[in-house]
């Protein structure tokens, strides 16, 4: 599986080195680039089922730091790698109109994917924390350059937000670091170096919540609907489907597996809340109903989705929180879950809808009649939509009632109040879905010029391709959900026997 990070990063460079002009070899070499990686996920994933934690490198790196080379996969990281391959390929062929210094374009989004690859294969801290900094800055380029609204602004705020989460993120490790005397980095070895228990539940809420941030934990979501609406297609795909997966892995693999005692209780109880846990499962309820609410009353359509998409991550982080075997199993597969629709969703919206019609507006899209005039469009969010509200026979139906199965045997409480985010998302859902192409309006005379009232182009075959990649694998894993929990069950069950492996 490491070939996933050194074909990427080899890609990136091959792209950067292209001449300007030479957009077809462009598109065909991250094609290719993509698809390679997607092979290697797809064998590795089908060789390392029913194993455990399989070493892939180990050398040292930094030896007077303890530092090592070290990566690793078990069932979580096998199947995020997986959905890495996924939204890379689909990326691609969303990004096949890209015409704007194409070569740099590529560049920019194969390094993205490489430093996403070796987040999840790292086992030791410092490897991992260096393939997440990676990972930051081609995203800032690829919203900055080719985004559209107010990129500049989006791309600056969601790298500051990423900075100061890792700023958190790295004081925590270095803190844990000198305290566990180890003179090692690997998870295992901090994971089993019995850092006492008020240090650790010192260090778990900066840990935890560096890492939330990117996975969009309310209130410190507000970046992630702005770079998802300024990002390119393809960067809004990897944003939602595997970027915000690097902060909930985190939490799981880094904070939760390196400072189990973090969640213990404090002890005393304020404002009814007697743990981090107790606090960290309240903001990801009311990320869940805050994030369906707010995407209900948008007029933008691509700011549904992005609200969608916190509201839907925070399904991973109550999941997280449950510390049970359902529940977290659910968080991972809804973090694939998630990946595949929300990168449908955004592909939808972004590449087949705004880049024919050139508005995302709702109230403009609703005098279109798009289920007449694009009607692979209208057809293709009928099934991400319906994926996206959880309906039986997708992926999302079961990750989200593992996790709210998981939070009942925790708090009933909680999935009681996440309900309400589940009905909220039907509502918000059916809205965008009949105002953006089965609504029967007509439009007013002066209401022809601004709403593109044009011949909008037929569906190209990357399109179909893309939808049919992202639209399958939600069907495939809803039907049957046995294909990514043989491998999910048994690293869960060993993080919770004892931390990381």
């Amino acid at each position: 599986m490491a070939w996933t990070i050194y074909i990427s990063f080899a890609g990136a460079l091959l792209e950067a080195l292209l001449p300007k002009d030479r957009h077809g070899l462009a598109r065909w070499l991250a094609l290719a680039v993509a698809l390679a990686g997607l092979v290697i996920a797809v064998a590795a994933y089908a060789a390392g089922m029913g194993q455990g934690t399989t070493v892939i490198a180990d050398a040292l790196w930094v030896p007077s730091m303890g530092i090592h080379y070290k990566l690793a996969a078990d069932g979580i990281s096998r199947v995020l790698v997986l959905l890495t391959g996924l939204a890379s390929v689909a990326g691609v062929l969303f990004s096949w109109n890209i015409e704007l210094r194409t070569n740099q374009f590529f560049a920019f989004y194969l390094a993205l994917i490489g430093g996403v690859y070796g987040v999840f294969l790292s086992f030791d801290l410092f490897l991992l924390f260096v393939f997440y900094e990676i990972a930051i800055v081609p995203k800032y380029f690829l919203i900055a350059i080719w985004g559209s609204t107010r990129r500049e602004y989006g791309a600056m705020k969601l790298a500051l937000y990423s900075f100061a989460g890792s700023a958190m993120v790295l004081i925590g490790l270095l803190a844990a670091y000198a305290a566990s005397g180890s003179h090692s980095t690997t998870l295992a070895d901090l994971a089993h170096a019995g850092l006492p228990v008020p240090m650790q539940m010192g260090l778990f809420p900066l840990v935890f919540v560096g890492f939330a941030i990117l996975a969009g934990m309310w209130p410190f979501h507000t970046w992630a609907p702005t770079g998802h609406v300024a990002a390119p297609t393809a960067a809004s795909m990897l944003l939602a489907g595997v970027v915000m997966k690097l902060g909930a892995y985190g939490c799981l693999r880094v904070a939760m597996g390196v400072f189990p005692r973090g969640l213990d209780p404090w002890g005393f109880s304020l404002l009814g809340l007697g743990s981090w846990r107790d606090v960290f499962a309240l903001l990801a309820v009311v990320g869940i109903v805050y994030g369906a609410l707010v995407a209900l009353a948008q007029s933008d359509f691509k700011f549904v989705i992005g609200y969608s998409s916190v509201s839907h991550m925070g399904f991973v982080l109550l999941g997280l929180m449950t510390l049970n075997q359902i529940g977290l199993d659910g968080a991972v597969l809804q973090m694939f879950s998630h990946g595949v629709i929300a990168g449908l969703l955004f592909a939808i919206v972004g590449r087949i809808v705004y880049d024919r019609t050139h508005t995302r507006q709702l109230a403009e899209l609703e005098t279109m009649h798009l289920a007449k005039r694009l009607p692979f469009a209208a057809w293709a969010f009928v099934i991400a939509g319906i994926a996206s509200m959880g309906l039986p026979g997708f992926s999302g139906f079961v990750a989200e009632l593992q996790v709210l199965v998981g939070a009942w045997n925790a708090r009933p409480w909680w999935t009681v109040a996440a309900g309400v985010g589940v009905i909220v998302g039907v509502a918000y859902t059916w809205r965008a879905l009949q105002k953006a192409f089965f609504s029967d309006r007509l439009p007013t005379p002066d209401e022809h010029p601004k709403t593109g009232w044009h011949d909008l182009g037929a569906i190209t075959w990357p399109e179909i391709a893309g939808v049919a990649l992202l639209g399958i694998s939600t069907i495939v894993v809803g039907l049957y959900p046995r294909i990514l929990l043989d491998s999910i069950e048994p690293a869960v069950k060993a993080l919770l026997a004892g931390g990381v492996q």
